[in-house]
């Protein structure tokens, strides 16, 4: 069941009416032409190409460059790249321009309860039991998340191998564009001073760096609450040479077979009316296709087009190019558990703005608001909800002062089986009758730094819109679970610190009762253990939750080389998440966009020298 955002009519002609005021990108008000457009003319539907058969010699039916993917890396490697050569960017979903559930903060976990096939987000679950998604729109993960901006460490920057010095360039080129510093909310403010309370310090202010000790970083909501995204990025591109397709799933790419090693020579994608088209690189010398599809798209399509195990390519019927074991291996997914804490008072909409990195590899960051309206309690808000919608996030607590325990959760012990459409619809009208009140407050967010469990990604049939088989063996190796049960105990400290419980204004004995009833939240669908708290290893076993910070699956030296290209191949690169073997930072997109800058620049110096002028 699609939840779809229906905002009251004078709703919507208001936020019509601030986007024009903030000379966004939404159709007018009356129905006309769309204002993105003019900024963007190279963006158009994949229906607008136009096939041929002519060889692979037609040099108008070329290109340069073909990058499967239009997200987080995939935008700021586009425009780079079309500074000097002709780039087709060919991106599975739609534009975020005109997409109010995309564009406003205060619409985040809208965007994520939407599961029709138009959706930015795409819903999955791992066979972990873990609810997930994946972005489908230009712009990627950036159209979809948190917002938080952050650096990774140095240290990571060491251990990946890049160039110190193209890095720091890198930043900047993303941060000048669409990075805004946050306004600060009191719930936050709140967060940053239990965390300091508590033992995380120093306070090192508001930075972009990696730094032990409680931070505030950056973000890509503006003051106004509007969100900007990797897609804006792609006006920093040559018109002249970048064509964009949006709504143009690529289905595999073709290989030339002929000689000593495979050759990528194009990909087939077809349109959003389901027609079939194929486009070819230049036969000029260094030309690629580069997949940028995301830690679950990229090995998902290396797969699909014969790269990979090869019997298990064969279950399925594909030809196999590559025979490459490593393809799918290696997937982890930074596992995050969340307490809510009431407040007795209603709190503004945030995401994260404040994070406590320690030294125990934990970090703690906070949201807040996301419970407190009435189509926040109709929808599933991914990580920050104090409700669900088809069977998503859900929390128990008491609320002090309501003198009233509100139990939800109990769609859990119906068997997997029994969880019909019309038992989720049930179960979501009788939450509708909760009073409103009772979903006032935050959440508190505990999450694992470089996990030390990993996975695997595997094919269930050759149809590229469906999702793989997505394992992440959460809190499988011990040293995991042994850094939870630290975050924990720093979250138990925090939320019951005085310069917390100041702004909250509930006592401690309301939220013990908080922290000792989620153990019963139905935040997934792992079985529940009839045990408390006192079991600090096997609570966070029942409430893990992701933070979608998932990667892996195309590692460096097992399925890439050091500058990306795909071992075996030629003319065929992976430049995204899916690369890494730790996720990097406290939240990853500011490193997967500079990556893409990164490597667009490291690719035309490598190709042009000095003439890149970049």
């Amino acid at each position: 069941m699609a939840l779809i955002w229906a905002a009251p009519p004078l709703k919507k002609l208001f936020l019509c009416l601030l986007l024009l005021w903030l000379n966004t990108s939404l159709p007018s008000c009356q129905g006309g032409g769309y204002y993105w457009e003019d900024r963007y003319p190279f963006i158009r539907r994949a229906s607008s190409f136009a096939s041929t058969s002519t060889s692979l010699n037609g040099r108008d039916k070329a290109y340069d460059y073909i990058i499967v993917g239009g997200g987080t890396a995939g935008c700021p490697l586009a425009a780079t790249l079309s500074k000097k050569f002709r780039v087709l960017l060919l991106e599975r979903g739609g534009a975020p321009f005109a997409n109010a559930n995309v564009s406003f903060l205060s619409n985040f976990h809208i965007s994520l309860a939407d599961t029709s096939s138009t959706s930015a987000s795409q819903f999955f679950v791992s066979t972990d039991g873990v609810f997930n998604a994946r972005a489908r729109v230009l712009g990627g993960g950036t159209c979809i998340n948190a917002g938080f901006y952050t650096r990774a460490s140095a240290s990571d920057i060491k251990k990946v191998g890049w160039d110190a010095k193209l890095v720091n360039e890198s930043y900047p080129w993303i941060e000048k564009q669409i990075v805004h510093r946050p306004e600060f909310s009191a719930y936050q403010r709140a967060v940053r001073d239990g965390l300091l309370q508590v033992g995380i310090s120093p306070f090192n202010g508001f930075t972009y760096d990696h730094l032990y000790g409680t931070k505030v970083g950056g973000t890509i909501f503006d003051k106004y609450g509007r969100r900007h995204t990797a897609a804006e990025l792609l006006a920093s591109g040559n018109p002249e040479k970048l064509n964009v397709l949006i709504h143009a799933s690529v289905q595999k790419i073709v290989f030339d077979t002929t000689g000593k090693k495979p050759k990528a020579v194009g990909v087939i994608f077809k349109d959003e009316n389901g027609n079939q088209h194929r486009a070819f690189l230049s036969t000029r010398q260094r030309s690629e296709i580069i997949v940028s599809c995301g830690a679950i798209g990229s090995p998902q399509l290396l797969l699909l087009s014969g790269i990979g195990p090869k019997a298990d390519l064969k279950k399925m019927n594909i030809s196999v190019v590559l025979d490459n074991e490593f393809v799918g291996e290696g997937m982890a997914d930074n596992p995050m558990n969340a307490v809510f804490v009431p407040t007795n008072k209603p709190v503004e909409k945030t995401l994260i703005q404040t994070v406590g990195i320690t030294k125990q590899g934990v970090y703690i960051e906070a949201s807040s608001g996301f419970g407190q309206s009435s189509d926040s309690i109709q929808s599933n808000h991914g990580m920050m909800s104090a409700e669900v919608s088809k069977n998503l996030l859900v929390i128990v607590f008491e609320v002090h002062n309501l003198r009233t325990i509100v139990r939800i959760g109990q769609l859990s012990t119906i068997p997997p089986k029994q969880r019909s459409k019309e038992a989720i619809e049930a179960y979501i009208k009788n939450k509708h009758e909760l009073p409103y009140e009772a979903f006032n407050g935050g959440f508190i967010l505990e999450k694992i730094a470089s996990p030390m469990s990993k996975g695997h990604l595997s094919l269930i049939n050759t149809d590229v819109d469906d999702n793989p088989s997505i394992t992440f063996n959460y809190f499988s190796h011990p040293q995991d679970l042994q850094r939870c049960v630290e975050g924990i105990r720093i979250v138990e400290k925090l939320v019951t610190s005085r310069k917390f419980t100041n702004y909250t204004q509930c006592d401690k004995e309301t939220v013990e009762k908080v922290l000792n009833r989620s153990v019963a939240a139905n935040v997934n669908l792992i079985p529940k253990h009839t045990n408390d708290t006192e079991s600090l290893e096997q609570f966070c076993k029942d409430t893990v939750i992701t933070i979608w910070h998932y990667h892996g699956g195309c590692h460096v030296g097992k399925v890439v080389s050091p500058d990306y290209k795909v071992l075996g191949v030629d003319r065929l690169r992976v430049i995204d998440g899916s690369t890494f073997t730790d996720s990097p930072g406290t939240n990853p997109q500011a490193t997967v966009m500079m990556m893409g800058r990164y490597m667009g620049v490291k690719i035309l110096r490598e190709r042009l020298g000095r003439a890149a002028g970049l």
